[in-house]
């Protein structure tokens, strides 16, 4: 089983729901946090902004081994 699957980072829902609508956009590499908090603050998902710059690392991670919800 790929790592992805075997041990995903925990974010809280409205982190999730953020990343994920960055991600559907496709306007930019997820890799690139400072684009993705730019997009995440003007769609309205401060969660996201704040979750990115606190956990720098895990964002990283999260990014190959997936994410999901800790409520």
């Amino acid at each position: 089983m790929p790592k992805r699957f075997e041990d995903p980072i925990q974010v809280p829902t409205a982190v999730i729901d953020g990343l994920e609508t960055v991600r559907e956009l496709g306007q930019e590499n997820m890799h690139d946090s400072g684009k993705v908090q730019a997009i995440a603050s003007c769609l309205g998902y401060p969660e996201v902004v704040n979750w990115i710059e606190e956990h720098p690392h895990d964002y990283q991670e999260g990014i190959f081994r997936g994410f999901v919800a800790t409520e």
